[in-house]
């Protein structure tokens, strides 16, 4: 799935970028970040595991929604606290803005990819 591959390689993006925060970061916002990325691909996979059942499906979906939109504040943070660039913070959030609409796609058309 494209979504998946999508959130994938951004949640590698972000590891590697924020292999550069400061030390003190360490067990906050890198820790926040690179957490809420990769929870995108990986509740997309529990969803697509589950899509036998519609209910489960929009219900990880869902999930990977609310960690999306929580990666975009942590990436917020990191540019208000110039971490990253604003150049790099607008190309990550173009990326999780098509990640976003794929996502509310599927919710809204579970029947699509019930098995």
């Amino acid at each position: 799935m494209i979504v998946y591959q999508k959130s994938y390689k951004l949640s590698m993006d972000i590891f590697h970028l924020s292999g550069n925060y400061p030390k003190e970061e360490k067990f906050s916002l890198t820790d926040q970040i690179r957490r809420s990325s990769r929870s995108v691909p990986a509740n997309i996979a529990e969803a697509w595991a589950k899509r036998i059942y519609e209910k489960h499906l929009v219900s990880k979906l869902s999930d990977a929604l609310a960690e999306e939109y929580e990666t975009e504040v942590w990436l917020d943070y990191s540019k208000d606290c110039n971490y990253i660039s604003q150049e790099t913070h607008s190309n990550l959030m173009k990326e999780y803005d098509e990640v976003r609409k794929m996502l509310i796609s599927m919710m809204n058309n579970p029947g699509k990819f019930i098995k």
